[in-house]
């Protein structure tokens, strides 16, 4: 498995407020199958960051080809690439 980091910048922000529900619920399952490690907008909600444990960047292409978002086509992917994290990930603040 791997850990590949994806950074989105947002557009369209009606449309995607407007599906932003089914968004969270799709990313609600893919973090309860063990998929999404965390995943987040930045304080400015202009984009977000999300972290996923993967096969392989075909996975999480996949993974973001099925997002209600990209279907409704309210974002850019920034960059997406695979990250080696050096210590592990032990949460942290959480918004609601």
């Amino acid at each position: 498995m791997a850990i590949f980091a994806v950074v989105l910048a947002f557009k369209n922000n009606d449309r995607r407020l407007d599906v932003r529900p089914a968004h969270r619920e799709y990313l609600t399952s893919l973090h309860a199958a063990g998929k999404l490690v965390s995943s987040g907008p930045w304080t400015d909600d202009t984009g977000a960051l999300l972290l996923y444990n993967v096969a392989d960047e075909a996975e999480v292409r996949e993974i973001l080809a099925n997002d209600p978002y990209t279907s409704e086509d309210v974002y850019d992917i920034v960059d997406l690439r695979e990250w080696r994290p050096l210590f592990p990930f032990q949460g942290g603040p959480s918004a609601s």
